[in-house]
């Protein structure tokens, strides 16, 4: 078994995707090990996501992020950070396959509905981030 690290983005929770991603969760085997709803400082933002600092969308991303709340959640399967990412799609919904939840629920690549640990280190990191001295449930 192996965790991965998802956030639900301002632009799904201000449309009402919330139940709608979370039973997918649940569907595609996933445990749920610790689930909070709750909003981003732009400060938060940008250490969160400092790794794309040098990107030209560094700004507009961390601005989008504060801008409303989220659900974050730490997840459990096996390959979770793998299955979670084909589950969720391309970051372009127009890229995205049919019925993953970019394509289902995104308004655009950046507006792109969810976000998921691109690697088992960064889903250990990113749980972290956010459920740092929290007990996750086994």
């Amino acid at each position: 078994m192996s965790k991965t690290f998802i956030m639900i983005k301002p632009d799904a929770v201000r449309n009402k995707h919330v139940g709608d991603i979370i039973a997918r969760i649940e569907k595609e085997g996933f445990k749920i090990l610790a689930l909070k709803y709750t909003k981003l400082a732009e400060t938060d933002a940008k250490e969160f996501y400092k790794v794309h600092k040098e990107r030209p969308f560094y700004g507009e991303l961390c601005k989008d992020m504060a801008a409303g709340p989220i659900v974050v959640a730490a997840l459990e399967r096996e390959n979770a950070v793998l299955h979670w990412r084909d589950v969720i799609g391309a970051t372009d919904p127009k890229e995205a396959k049919p019925n993953t939840i970019r394509a289902l629920y995104a308004e655009s690549k950046g507006a792109n509905s969810v976000h998921g640990s691109d690697s088992d280190e960064n889903a250990i990191s990113e749980i972290t981030f956010f459920f740092k001295g929290m007990e996750l449930v086994n």
